[in-house]
This record gives structure tokens, sequence and C-alpha cells, in this order.
């Protein structure tokens, strides 16, 4: 069991709001398999797409319910699955399409970021015993493998043609971040080190490139993994590959990196843990309440400056994952005073206590927004959120649970 760093009342807090959330998203199932885009009621968004992303972050938080033994997580789960296995998965070329129209075209060309979450949705799956996910984890690891993983680099590349005869020649760091969470799942479902192994190599490389530009992380790269500094200036909002430093992806690498020293065979390695604590800093001291509103920016430009103001759910659930793993890491309090602070902004401003989940975006001056976020598409950052500060660093979510280390 982990050790309770938490109050009882605020662990028992914890769990009723991941509860809280397994009941907002009941209705992501489609009927043809995948899951909806959510508005912000929960609903399905009959226009949307349906997104492999999407599809696979909710599979992941309902096998996590299921584990959790919540009723009806594993059916929603199931439904979830089968678009994994049918409209989304590509039979000809194989892989995964982005998404899928609602009149079942499927959207050209073939992303690390989509197959990372597919590793992800696949072990957990596995972990979950869901029917078929034996098969989809085996299918997931050799497509990723096969496509995605460039040994030589120790990286990911980042997109293909739909046909996986051309690679472009960009390379980003949004899709290897999620695939170190990928990395250390499938790891822990399926006892293969070597996943581990590539998920600290990619590690090391951000380190590097973080330490090289003052603890700002380049997002965006070329093929011989320069960084390109200047790319997507024209596009500071982008939903994936925004202009500048992404303030909650400094977040959520100094957490990966501690999932990724956990995971090294029990012993701390200082490197991680400095450069972990090296990256929470320079996002809390550029991102935190700068412009005079409480909350984060979105990104930066690469002398700390605010770019996009605007503030996302994702980022301050990624501050409070990332400080409670400080804590357990270090034990200082200064973070767990910080995860405090986090939740109490997040419950006083993204926390929506009448229509459920978490609002997805707001303005700077917190009132609702839309420009990058509509609706409330899926659980996946809130969930882990809820969940996060009452499992171990390692193993990750879904193994945590099914080995009853949720504390």
């Amino acid at each position: 069991m982990t050790e309770l760093l938490w109050p009882a009342t605020h662990r028992l807090w914890l769990v009723q709001h991941a509860l809280d959330l397994l009941t907002f998203g009941r209705r992501t199932p489609q009927p043809d398999g995948g899951a909806a885009w959510l508005d912000e009621h929960g609903r399905a968004d009959g226009a949307a797409p349906t997104y492999t992303w999407i599809t696979c972050r909710m599979l992941h938080v309902y096998c996590a319910g299921a584990l959790l033994g919540v009723p009806g997580s594993a059916p929603i789960a199931q439904r979830v699955l089968t678009g994994l296995t049918g409209r989304l998965h590509d039979d000809e070329h194989g892989g995964w399409h982005h998404a899928v129209q609602q009149d079942g075209t499927p959207a050209s060309g073939k992303d690390c970021y989509d197959h990372a979450f597919v590793l992800l949705a696949a072990s957990s799956a596995r972990q979950a015993n869901l029917a078929g996910a034996a098969d989809l984890l085996e299918r997931a690891q050799r497509t990723f493998l096969r496509h995605f993983w460039d040994e030589g680099a120790g990286m990911c590349v980042d997109r293909w043609n739909t046909e996986f005869t051309e690679c472009e020649s960009y390379r980003g760091i949004n899709a290897n971040m999620h695939a170190v969470e990928a990395m250390l799942s499938v790891a822990g479902v399926t006892g293969d080190r070597a996943w581990i192994e590539r998920a600290v190599q990619v590690c090391r490389f951000v380190v590097s490139s973080a330490q090289a530009h003052h603890w700002r992380l380049p997002e965006h790269y070329d093929e011989s993994w320069r960084p390109m500094l200047e790319h997507n200036r024209d596009r500071s909002d982008d939903q994936f590959k925004p202009f500048g430093a992404t303030v909650g992806h400094g977040l959520e690498w100094a957490r990966l990196l501690l999932h990724a020293e956990a995971a090294q065979s029990g012993e701390q390695d200082g490197w991680l843990f400095s450069a972990a604590t090296a990256l929470f800093e320079r996002a809390i001291g550029d991102g935190w309440g700068v412009d005079g509103q409480p909350g984060f920016v979105y990104t930066t430009d690469w002398d700390g400056r605010p770019i996009v103001r605007e503030r996302m759910h994702w980022v301050v659930a990624e501050a409070i994952n990332a400080a409670a793993a400080l804590y357990q890491r270090s034990r200082d309090e200064r973070y767990a005073a910080l995860y405090r602070t986090y939740w109490d902004y997040a419950d006083e401003h993204f926390i929506d206590h009448e229509l459920g989940s978490w609002r997805h975006q707001l303005t700077s001056d917190h009132q609702a927004g839309d420009s990058v976020w509509a609706g409330k598409p899926d659980t996946y950052h809130a969930f882990q959120a809820a969940l996060g500060p009452l499992l171990p660093l390692y193993p990750m979510l879904t193994t945590a649970i099914f080995e009853g280390r949720l504390a």
C-alpha cells in the first residue's frame, strides 16, 4: 500500500470526485464503437468525428473504473474498445486513423500521438481483462515499434501518411510525452522492461533539451532533432502544437520523470528527480498568476512572457498531479501546500458543480471560453488528477489499482 500522505477525508473526496467523473462520462460510448466528444452536459456531440485519442482516453478511464469495481464501467469500456478493433483501425494499411467522420470517412495520416494513446488504452484494457484486449495490446505494440519508435534516435517520429510509406520530417515532444506514459504502462502490464528503457531514453533527451533552454522545453524539432523555436508562431493557441513553451507540459513532464525514475529497479535516480523539480519550478514560475489573475497561462515565449493567457483545465490538473508526485518523492511540505492551492483553484474555477466534470477552457479572467477546447470532450486529465495522489509513482495507474495499491 502507498503511504498515506493525505488526510482520510481528502482521500475520500478524491475517490468521490473520480466516481463523479465516471458518472459524467457514462454517455461516451458511440453506437458503433469508440467514444463520443462530450458537450458541457456530458452528451455526445453528434456532429463531431469519433477520435482515436478521445476513444483511448475514455477507454483508459473506464478500465480504471472497472478495476475499482464501479458498476457499469466494464460494459462502457468494452463498448468503447470496439471502436479500436473496428472502424478506427485501418485494416488495409495497419495502425489507427486519427478520426472517423460521422459518415465513416477516415482522416488522412497516422499520428504518434494517437498510437501512444492506443498503447495506453490497450494496456489498461488488458489489465481490466476486457474481451479482445490482449490481441489489441499485441497489435498496438507491433505497430508502434514498427512505425513510430526510432531506435537510432531513441525517440518517436511524429506522423506518417495513411499508407505508412512517407514519414514527415517534423518531430514533436507532445507525442513523445504521451508515449512515455504509454511505455511505462505497457511495461507494468507485460513485464517487458525494454519499454522502460525506451521511456528513459526519451526522458534523457527531454531533460537535455529543456536544460539547454533554461528549463523551457522546446516542443518542435526537425528530423535531426534540432529545435525549431519559431514553429507555429502564427498558431499560438494550437490544440497540440502551439508556438513557444507549453506550461502544462513542463508540469506533465515533471511527473513523468518521477514515474520513469520509480520504474527503474526501485532505486532513486538523482538526475530525473533534479530535472523534475527544475521543470516544475520553471513552469509554475512562468505560468502561475503571472498576468495578475490566478491560474496558469497556456504558453509563454522563450523569455517566459505569456503568449496565450487562456486557462486550460488540463494544465491545473497536471499541476495537481505533479505537486503530489513531488511531495511523494521528496516529502517537502511546500509541494503539499502547492497541491492544496491548485485543488482550491480548480474547485473554484474549473470543476463544474452544477453540470459535472471540469470546464475545459476559461479566459484569463475566468469566463467561459472555447477558442481551443469546446465542451468537455473527455475526463482523462481530471480523473488522473483525482486518483494520482492516491497511488505510488510506479506502477502506473491501472496496474497500481489492479495490484490493490490505492491508498
